[in-house]
């Protein structure tokens, strides 16, 4: 397949384009389209404080059929009060005059620095030029990837396609996120394509099990952004038998593929991680129920010590289980084991003679695997995680405030 991008599923178009929020003259305004209509289905960030963006994106994602998305990155338009709102609403109504459809039809996300006033002339300006860039190459799709960066050194995208019904369904997606990132919508900004004949229900089902089985595992500092947004839309056109109810083998296709593409999204975020060098995925096995495992899991993934022995490929298994035993899980001391990739480091609660040198080549790859098991119960869980480099601190030191 040679377009990988969000125009890649039937029905999409998508734009990308510098309109002067940032003053890097980076890429800083994304526009995807969809001129048919299309089902859409999203989930939000949990934090107390919320984007304005946040905001009018739930009230119009009850709508349907949608028509586009807008997003800027380098303001997040967050604690900017009503003339924050008011500017998010321009945003739609713009996108709705440039487009003829209606503004609430529209989708919104906004990424950036908090507690600046909304360059909003600019973005209007931007959107207008944006409306008439709308393509369905692969190029456009890229253009949309970058335009909603902010400290990524580079844009995530992922692409899938299933069969269903005889029909080929295709899946495509791109994200945002570097820093500010913990479980409980760890996406920041995710948008989703699809051509998939889905109900709106089914839609939004099968979204929240994808990215709680994939973005939402993943933290790269523990801590959750104010403007976190996933959005998927589904134009319909692959023409495939409704997809109405969860029991479907359509449904559980559409939701497995979907499921690998947020995956791969969540790697590729934690692999350009905020001076992130590899990744690791933390396996909790044993655990008295499902909670209690993610509870280890992110433990083990948030601790700060692991994450600098895992940037200095350091087999200090120690540290994995400190951070298991302080966080509060039902555990067995005397049956608690640990293993870094396919080798036993620790086991019933004592040190496993090991090859050092075999295991720190190991953690020093991209990606690895650090598995624990409570011995406590039947219940398993997972978390994405990764390193903790000297860039992250100077990253988060000169990112302007």
């Amino acid at each position: 397949m040679s377009n990988t991008t969000i125009t890649a599923p039937k029905g999409f178009l998508a734009a990308g384009l510098h309109c002067g929020v940032k003053k890097s003259g980076n890429p800083d305004l994304a526009l995807v389209h969809c001129p048919t209509g299309a089902r859409a289905a999203a989930v939000f960030t949990t934090n107390a404080i919320q984007s304005a963006a946040v905001v009018i994106c739930k009230q119009h994602i009850t709508r349907h059929p949608i028509y586009a998305a807008v997003i800027n990155s380098g303001n997040a338009n967050t604690c900017t009060g009503a003339k924050g709102l008011a500017a998010a609403k321009v945003m739609c109504a713009k996108v709705g005059k440039e487009l003829a459809v209606d503004a609430d039809s529209v989708l919104l996300a906004s990424t950036g620095i908090i507690g600046q006033p909304l360059p909003i002339t600019k973005i209007t300006a931007g959107i207008e030029r944006a409306a008439t860039l709308l393509s369905d190459s692969a190029a456009a799709g890229l253009n949309f990837a970058q335009a909603i960066m902010t400290t990524d050194t580079r844009p995530k995208q992922a692409c899938r396609s299933v069969e269903i019904d005889g029909k080929t369904v295709t899946l495509a997606g791109t994200a945002k996120g570097a820093g500010m990132i913990g479980p409980n919508m760890a996406t920041t900004i995710c948008v989703l394509t699809t051509d998939a004949n889905i109900t709106k229900p089914m839609l939004g089902k099968a979204l929240k099990a994808a990215i709680g089985n994939s973005l939402n595992r993943l933290t790269v500092d523990g801590h959750q952004s104010t403007n976190d947004t996933a959005m998927i839309l589904a134009s319909g056109l692959a023409a495939n038998k409704p997809i109405k109810t969860q029991t479907e083998v359509g449904f559980r296709r559409f939701s497995k593929a979907l499921t690998e593409l947020c995956v791969d999204l969540a790697k590729q975020m934690a692999l350009d991680a905020e001076g992130a060098t590899r990744m690791f995925t933390v396996q909790i096995k044993g655990a008295v129920s499902k909670a209690e495992a993610f509870k280890a899991a992110r433990a083990v993934a948030d601790y700060d010590l692991v994450k600098c022995a895992v940037h200095g490929a350091d087999p200090n298994w120690g540290r994995i289980i400190c951070a298991v035993g302080s966080c509060g899980v039902k555990l067995n001391p005397n049956r608690l084991c640990c293993k870094i990739g396919d080798t036993w480091v620790f086991r019933n609660g004592k040190p496993v003679a090991f090859d050092a040198q075999k295991v720190s080549a190991v953690i020093a790859q991209k990606e690895h695997t650090i598995t624990v098991e409570l011995n406590v119960g039947k219940h398993s869980d997972f978390c994405f995680g990764c390193d903790l480099g000297r860039d992250y601190v100077t990253i988060n030191a000169d990112y302007h405030t």
